[in-house]
Parts: structure tokens; C-alpha cells; sequence
């Protein structure tokens, strides 16, 4: 995918037309053993239809469905995938001691445009020798994704690629809401959203409610695309969550809008606000 050897493309030049992270390139993941892989399977599956077992939990019904496990283990494998009960802070959630944290500003806020709020948020994906991770950026109101990286690091790089990409391809949303990870309170990242004057809102403290729609996003993703697949690599992963997210933002009814899909709404919005302008202008 990416040829070092290439005198004409840089490292740098490649990765980022690919839309990899240049620290996940360099890094070589150590790969884990079968059976741990197999467990982090059955738990993130059991994780989408209990989000509130915690490591005691998850431990008994492995137990239940015949994984001779000890609580040890799933505290490491759920550590190590991000996963904890809704009522604490998921690892991928926890904020840099000497990074702001930043009120959350939903709360009442009616949201009734695209562009008013957008959202992101950081999930696990396994592959057949090892896992990865996914961010994605997702408009509010349309649920539409914007854009999205996967990485095999949870550096703040990838997550900073897919915002300027964002920015690029959609414009500027009036606030940008994420939970309290140190990817987000970083300062290259928010650096970015000041700049552009874009208010900055967090979840509070496990309240993985405050992000519900991206939430909601992940569990369609794992059920009709990760589960059905078993994914040999990084570039077969990227190319069938490729699919899938095109799948969902173009072709897939959602129920929220009368069987829209997130683009049809994004777009019919965005084409009344733009005829809306059109208008006062000749007006004026």
C-alpha cells in the first residue's frame, strides 16, 4: 500500500493520500494470540447489547457461554479495546491531566440544521491478527459522516486528519462536540477549532448518552458490516468500512427522517439555506 522506496511520493505524501496516520505506518503492532482476539470478539458483540457490564460482569457471561477466563483477563482485553461500563469513563475517554476539559453545550439545544453541531468518537475494530481503531466525524442533525480514519495507534494525528478533512469538505460547524479523550482535548486538536471559530463541547464524565448519535452509528456498523466480515488486514478493513459508510450515508433509509437518507437530508437542507441566501440577496 504504501512503498517506501517511491522516489517520487515521500512517506508523508503517501500516507496522507491514503488517509493513514505516518505514526501508524511506522508502528509494528505486537499481533495477539487466537484465543484473546476470539475473546475480544464476543465481548465487543456482548458490550453492543450490554453497555453497562462492566470486567466483573462480561467475566461471569464469557463463563456463561463457556470461556474459562479469569476477571483479570477481560479487565485487560476490555483496557486494551476501550471498553468499560456506560457509568465510568471508557479508556479511549480519558483526558490528559494538562489538557482543558470543556463544558458540554447541548444540553435544551435545539438542533434543526446541518452544520449547527457536529459530533465524533473513537470505536475498536478487530481484524484477524490483531484490532484497530476508527474515528469518525458525524453532522449532528443529518447524521451524515463527514469523514473518517482508521489508525493502529490511538494517536491524536489520525483524528486531526479526519477534522481538517472534515473542515475541507463541509465547511465550518457552528460546535463540534466529542467526549473527554486526550485525542480530542489535545492542543493540535483543538487548536483547529479555535482557529476556526468553532465552539467547543465535551461529554460529561461517562455520559455516553451526551454522544448518542454517533453511538447509535457504531452499533449499525458492527452489525451489518463487521460481523458479517472478518477482516484480513488493515486495507481490507478500510476498504469495506469504505463501502459500508457510503452504504450509509447514500443508499440507507433512516427512520429519524421518513426513510432519508443522512445525504439526502444533509444536502436538501444545506440547498434551501443556500436558495434562502439567493433570495435576500436579489431582494436586497
Amino acid at each position: 500500500m504504501i512503498d517506501p522506496a517511491n522516489s517520487n511520493l515521500s512517506i508523508v505524501h503517501q500516507c496522507r493520500l491514503l488517509k493513514v496516520s505516518r505514526s501508524g505506518w511506522y508502528y509494528k503492532p505486537r499481533e495477539e494470540n487466537p484465543f484473546n482476539l476470539t475473546l475480544m470478539r464476543v465481548i465487543d458483540g456482548q458490550f453492543l447489547a450490554t453497555p453497562y457490564y462492566g470486567s466483573r460482569q462480561m467475566t461471569r457471561q464469557l463463563r456463561r457461554s463457556g470461556y474459562l477466563v479469569s476477571r483479570k483477563r477481560v479487565r485487560h482485553l476490555m483496557k486494551l479495546m476501550g471498553l468499560q461500563a456506560i457509568y465510568q469513563a471508557p479508556k479511549t475517554s480519558l483526558p490528559h491531566p494538562q489538557y482543558k476539559i470543556y463544558p458540554y453545550l447541548l444540553k435544551d439545544l435545539t438542533i434543526n440544521r446541518p452544520n449547527q453541531v457536529c459530533c465524533s468518537d473513537i470505536t475498536y475494530i478487530p481484524i484477524k491478527r490483531g484490532f484497530l481503531y476508527l474515528l469518525a466525524i458525524m453532522d449532528w442533525y443529518s447524521r451524515k459522516v463527514l469523514s473518517w480514519r482508521i489508525s493502529n495507534t490511538l494517536d491524536t494525528e489520525f483524528c486531526v486528519q479526519a477534522l481538517k478533512e472534515s473542515i475541507a469538505l463541509y465547511g465550518i460547524p457552528d460546535i463540534f462536540n466529542t467526549d473527554q479523550g486526550s485525542q480530542y482535548t489535545s492542543l493540535s486538536f483543538t487548536n483547529i477549532l479555535k482557529d476556526h471559530g468553532i465552539k467547543i463541547s465535551m461529554d460529561g464524565k461517562g455520559r455516553w448518552m451526551d454522544n448518542v448519535f454517533i453511538e447509535r452509528l457504531w452499533r449499525s456498523l458492527k452489525y451489518e458490516c463487521l460481523y458479517l466480515n472478518n477482516f484480513e488486514n488493515g486495507r481490507h478493513a478500510k476498504v469495506l468500512i469504505g463501502h459500508w459508510m457510503n452504504h450509509y450515508n447514500r443508499h440507507r433509509p433512516h427512520s429519524t427522517f421518513d426513510g432519508q437518507t443522512p445525504h439526502e437530508v444533509y444536502v436538501k437542507i444545506q440547498n434551501m439555506k443556500e436558495a434562502s441566501h439567493s433570495e435576500t440577496r436579489l431582494a436586497a
